[in-house]
Protein backbone atom coordinates (compact mmCIF):
# COMPACT_ATOMS: atom_id res chain seq x y z
CA UNK A 1 0.00 0.00 0.00
CA UNK A 2 1.56 3.25 -1.33
CA UNK A 3 1.60 6.13 1.92
CA UNK A 4 1.57 9.72 0.37
CA UNK A 5 1.34 12.95 2.26
CA UNK A 6 3.07 15.82 3.11
CA UNK A 7 4.00 15.37 6.75
CA UNK A 8 5.51 18.61 8.34
CA UNK A 9 6.15 16.78 11.44
CA UNK A 10 8.29 14.19 9.62
CA UNK A 11 9.54 16.61 7.20
CA UNK A 12 10.84 19.27 9.82
CA UNK A 13 12.31 15.94 11.98
CA UNK A 14 13.89 14.61 9.29
CA UNK A 15 15.38 17.92 7.50
CA UNK A 16 16.38 19.37 10.71
CA UNK A 17 18.98 16.31 10.95
CA UNK A 18 20.42 17.38 7.46
CA UNK A 19 22.58 19.93 9.22
CA UNK A 20 21.69 23.45 7.61
CA UNK A 21 19.59 22.17 5.07
CA UNK A 22 16.08 23.69 5.05
CA UNK A 23 12.99 21.96 4.61
CA UNK A 24 11.55 25.25 1.84
CA UNK A 25 14.29 23.14 -0.26
CA UNK A 26 12.08 20.42 -0.52
CA UNK A 27 9.20 22.20 -1.59
CA UNK A 28 9.91 22.21 -5.04
CA UNK A 29 6.13 23.44 -5.74
CA UNK A 30 7.52 27.22 -5.78
CA UNK A 31 9.73 26.12 -8.68
CA UNK A 32 7.74 24.12 -10.41
CA UNK A 33 4.09 24.64 -10.27
CA UNK A 34 2.79 21.96 -8.12
CA UNK A 35 2.44 20.20 -4.98
CA UNK A 36 5.27 18.40 -3.96
CA UNK A 37 4.78 14.79 -3.50
CA UNK A 38 5.80 13.68 0.28
CA UNK A 39 6.74 9.74 -0.23
CA UNK A 40 6.51 7.53 2.66
CA UNK A 41 7.61 4.31 2.32
CA UNK A 42 5.28 1.35 3.35
CA UNK A 43 7.46 -1.51 2.74
CA UNK A 44 10.63 -2.65 1.15
CA UNK A 45 9.29 -3.23 -2.12
CA UNK A 46 7.46 -0.05 -2.33
CA UNK A 47 10.58 1.98 -1.57
CA UNK A 48 12.99 -0.13 -4.34
CA UNK A 49 9.34 0.51 -6.82
CA UNK A 50 9.82 4.36 -5.94
CA UNK A 51 13.66 5.06 -5.54
CA UNK A 52 14.33 3.22 -8.98
CA UNK A 53 12.57 6.34 -10.90
CA UNK A 54 13.95 9.12 -8.31
CA UNK A 55 17.29 7.62 -9.12
CA UNK A 56 16.60 7.55 -12.90
CA UNK A 57 15.51 11.83 -12.74
CA UNK A 58 19.16 12.48 -10.77
CA UNK A 59 21.10 9.93 -13.59
CA UNK A 60 19.29 11.92 -15.96
CA UNK A 61 20.03 15.48 -14.43
CA UNK A 62 23.96 14.63 -13.39
CA UNK A 63 24.25 13.77 -17.43
CA UNK A 64 23.44 17.70 -18.50
CA UNK A 65 26.83 18.49 -16.26
CA UNK A 66 28.57 17.18 -18.89
CA UNK A 67 27.92 20.61 -20.39
CA UNK A 68 29.44 22.12 -17.26
CA UNK A 69 32.18 24.66 -17.10
CA UNK A 70 33.36 23.68 -14.10
CA UNK A 71 35.50 20.04 -13.53
CA UNK A 72 34.25 19.70 -10.34
CA UNK A 73 30.85 19.79 -11.16
CA UNK A 74 31.15 17.31 -14.93
CA UNK A 75 33.06 14.94 -11.67
CA UNK A 76 30.06 15.02 -9.63
CA UNK A 77 27.88 14.94 -12.42
CA UNK A 78 29.87 11.45 -13.27
CA UNK A 79 29.63 10.07 -9.72
CA UNK A 80 26.09 10.40 -9.52
CA UNK A 81 25.90 8.92 -12.94
CA UNK A 82 27.87 5.58 -12.26
CA UNK A 83 26.75 5.61 -8.71
CA UNK A 84 22.54 6.28 -8.69
CA UNK A 85 22.56 3.86 -12.49
CA UNK A 86 24.79 0.64 -10.81
CA UNK A 87 21.93 1.05 -7.65
CA UNK A 88 19.18 1.16 -10.43
CA UNK A 89 20.35 -1.84 -11.59
CA UNK A 90 21.06 -3.89 -8.23
CA UNK A 91 17.31 -2.25 -7.19
CA UNK A 92 15.73 -3.68 -10.64
CA UNK A 93 17.02 -7.20 -9.72
CA UNK A 94 15.67 -7.10 -6.24
CA UNK A 95 12.33 -6.42 -7.47
CA UNK A 96 12.20 -9.15 -10.07
CA UNK A 97 13.53 -11.70 -7.67
CA UNK A 98 11.49 -10.86 -4.40
CA UNK A 99 8.66 -8.88 -5.45
CA UNK A 100 8.10 -10.13 -9.11
CA UNK A 101 4.33 -8.53 -8.63
CA UNK A 102 5.90 -5.22 -7.41
CA UNK A 103 5.77 -2.79 -10.32
CA UNK A 104 8.24 0.42 -11.01
CA UNK A 105 6.06 3.64 -9.82
CA UNK A 106 4.89 4.89 -13.12
CA UNK A 107 3.75 8.09 -11.66
CA UNK A 108 6.55 9.70 -10.47
CA UNK A 109 6.39 13.50 -11.20
CA UNK A 110 10.06 15.15 -11.63
CA UNK A 111 11.14 17.48 -8.86
CA UNK A 112 13.73 18.96 -11.39
CA UNK A 113 13.73 21.75 -13.55
CA UNK A 114 14.27 20.89 -17.32
CA UNK A 115 18.56 21.67 -17.24
CA UNK A 116 19.02 20.68 -20.87
CA UNK A 117 18.80 24.59 -21.75
CA UNK A 118 20.83 25.81 -19.28
CA UNK A 119 24.15 26.69 -20.37
CA UNK A 120 27.26 27.99 -17.74
CA UNK A 121 26.53 29.16 -13.97
CA UNK A 122 22.91 29.23 -15.01
CA UNK A 123 23.10 25.47 -14.89
CA UNK A 124 25.54 24.46 -12.65
CA UNK A 125 23.47 26.83 -10.15
CA UNK A 126 20.17 25.26 -10.93
CA UNK A 127 21.38 22.01 -10.68
CA UNK A 128 22.63 22.26 -7.62
CA UNK A 129 19.51 23.94 -6.26
CA UNK A 130 16.82 21.23 -7.43
CA UNK A 131 19.56 18.34 -6.46
CA UNK A 132 19.59 19.27 -2.73
CA UNK A 133 15.81 18.79 -2.47
CA UNK A 134 16.02 15.62 -4.74
CA UNK A 135 18.21 14.38 -2.33
CA UNK A 136 16.69 15.20 0.81
CA UNK A 137 14.00 13.50 -0.85
CA UNK A 138 15.74 10.39 -0.97
CA UNK A 139 17.34 10.71 2.42
CA UNK A 140 13.87 11.11 4.04
CA UNK A 141 12.47 8.03 2.04
CA UNK A 142 15.60 5.96 2.99
CA UNK A 143 15.11 6.97 6.73
CA UNK A 144 11.19 6.45 6.68
CA UNK A 145 12.22 2.71 5.59
CA UNK A 146 15.28 2.60 7.91
CA UNK A 147 12.73 3.31 11.07
CA UNK A 148 9.96 0.88 9.90
CA UNK A 149 12.25 -1.93 8.81
CA UNK A 150 13.65 -4.33 5.74
CA UNK A 151 12.96 -7.71 5.29
CA UNK A 152 16.16 -8.15 2.83
CA UNK A 153 19.84 -6.80 5.01
CA UNK A 154 20.85 -6.28 1.19
CA UNK A 155 18.10 -3.22 1.22
CA UNK A 156 18.35 -2.15 4.59
CA UNK A 157 22.30 -1.38 3.38
CA UNK A 158 21.56 -0.11 0.79
CA UNK A 159 18.95 2.46 2.02
CA UNK A 160 21.88 3.69 5.11
CA UNK A 161 24.28 3.87 1.91
CA UNK A 162 21.85 6.18 -0.11
CA UNK A 163 20.99 8.36 3.14
CA UNK A 164 24.79 8.74 4.18
CA UNK A 165 26.14 9.30 1.18
CA UNK A 166 23.32 11.66 -0.41
CA UNK A 167 23.56 13.54 3.21
CA UNK A 168 27.35 14.12 2.56
CA UNK A 169 26.69 15.61 -1.37
CA UNK A 170 24.01 17.74 0.37
CA UNK A 171 26.82 19.45 2.48
CA UNK A 172 28.95 19.61 -0.37
CA UNK A 173 26.06 21.07 -2.85
CA UNK A 174 25.18 23.31 -0.28
CA UNK A 175 28.94 24.58 0.13
CA UNK A 176 29.46 25.31 -3.96
CA UNK A 177 26.21 27.14 -3.53
CA UNK A 178 27.63 29.47 -0.72
CA UNK A 179 31.02 29.61 -2.56
CA UNK A 180 29.85 30.51 -6.46
CA UNK A 181 26.34 31.66 -6.37
CA UNK A 182 26.41 33.28 -2.82
CA UNK A 183 23.51 31.42 -1.78
CA UNK A 184 22.82 29.31 1.75
CA UNK A 185 20.22 27.14 2.96
CA UNK A 186 18.70 28.73 5.49
CA UNK A 187 16.77 26.40 7.85
CA UNK A 188 13.02 26.06 7.45
CA UNK A 189 12.17 29.57 6.88
CA UNK A 190 13.76 30.51 3.65
CA UNK A 191 15.39 27.80 1.39
CA UNK A 192 18.08 29.42 -0.96
CA UNK A 193 18.66 32.67 0.17
CA UNK A 194 21.52 34.83 -0.24
CA UNK A 195 24.34 35.73 1.56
Amino acid sequence: MRVRALVLVVALGLAGGLSGCGIDDLRSERRHGGPMRMTMVSSEATYLAEMIPHHEEAVRAAEELARSPRATMREFGEDIVRTQTAQIVQMREWLRQWYPDQAEDTTYRPMMRDLTRLEGDALDRTFLQDMVGHHMMAVMMSQHLLRDGTTHPEVEDLAQEISDEQRREIRQMSRWLAAWFGLRTSGMHGGMQPQ
